[in-house]
């Protein structure tokens, strides 16, 4: 098989890309050439950036066996990529903040759950960008339905919840973890008590990895996701165990966020409310997904940390003292 992967220098890209390569696959990577990859000769790349004009030309005359895209963001992305790609499939990456927009959207969210009506605009600007981001990926879904139902064009959705894995560049998991390795007090929304379902990388790439060439999936979306569903204090528990670290919450409120001068979707992640929570039931039932266990993966992401820490924090760690201060009190 030829793949062609549309962003696959960080992170579940990456780990796709070495997955098809490790399984025999001739890979081509399309980016825009600004994020070093290891590689090397081992694959072909494309330089473009996915919204130029160069898009088009760098893909024209050109077929794939399957086509995977990471920066497919909004329904003119979808249009660009239905236009200008020539593959048997293709697999747009989309997030389970579609269904987050749906009015009175079942929790867990199924597949089936997506259509309905769209609520309208947030009040507050802070909520927007996750309201338009959620929006423009329901639009891009939308032109590839749509492709389908009119002229049988080959695709397939996957959705995904917040993604944790050993090369996270977000930075939010490895946060916490700083926050547990310097031994000081970890104030939470709350205490922690939103509950949550992630997906490990791997899974992700298992996934992708387990539809591609298959016929049954073309016009079809999947949801991919973790089984459990903890909160964030349960979940921030089993990363301590693993770490071999002690932990220690100190429930706030937002009130005490505010007074505090911290942004909360800036300092606390994992807390917000634009999070989904996903039914992996059909992706099991007709792909045979299986997603390791919480404490495995977690286990996994907590020793390559400790086996490597990066030499930057994330952002998310920046008001450390702040936070600190917040978690002592008055």
């Amino acid at each position: 098989m030829h793949a062609l992967v549309i962003g696959g220098t960080r992170f579940v890209g990456y780990g796709l890309v070495w997955r098809l390569l490790l399984n025999g696959h001739r890979v081509t990577i399309l980016t825009r050439g600004r994020t070093p990859d290891p590689f090397g000769r081992r694959v072909e790349r494309l330089i473009a950036d996915r919204r130029g004009l160069e898009f088009a030309d760098v893909l024209r005359e050109r077929r794939f066996d399957a086509a995977v895209d990471f920066l497919c963001y909004t329904g003119e992305d979808a249009r660009s990529a239905v236009e200008a790609l020539r593959t048997d499939q293709y697999v747009m990456i989309s997030t389970g903040s579609v269904y987050l927009v749906r009015l009175d959207c079942p929790v867990p969210s199924r597949e089936s759950d997506y259509d309905g009506p769209i609520m309208p605009a947030p009040p507050t600007p802070a909520e927007e960008p996750d309201w338009r981001y959620s929006v423009d990926k329901r639009a891009a879904e939308d032109v590839l339905t749509d492709a389908w139902s009119r002229n049988r064009l080959p695709s397939t959705r996957v959705r995904i919840p917040i993604v944790n894995g050993e090369r996270d560049y977000s930075g939010r998991l490895e946060s916490y973890m700083r926050r547990i390795l310097d031994g000081g007090p970890i104030p939470l929304p709350d205490g922690g008590r939103r509950k949550l379902r992630h997906v490990y990388s791997g899974a992700v790439v298992d996934g992708i990895m387990s539809l591609l060439g298959r016929q049954e999936t073309l016009g079809q979306a999947y949801n991919f996701t973790q089984d459990e569903i903890p909160t964030l204090a349960e979940m921030l528990e089993i990363v301590a165990v693993e770490m071999r670290a002690p932990l220690t919450i100190a429930p706030v409120s937002e009130d005490d966020i505010r007074a505090a001068g911290l942004e909360r979707d800036n300092v606390f992640p994992f807390t917000g409310h634009w999070t989904s929570i996903l039914d992996p039931g059909k992706a099991r039932l007709e792909l045979g997904f299986r997603h390791p266990p919480l404490r495995e993966y977690l286990g996994k992401i907590a020793a390559s940390f400790m086996a490597s820490i990066p030499e930057h924090p994330p952002s998310y760690y920046a008001q450390r003292a702040h936070e600190l201060r917040l978690a002592a009190g008055p």
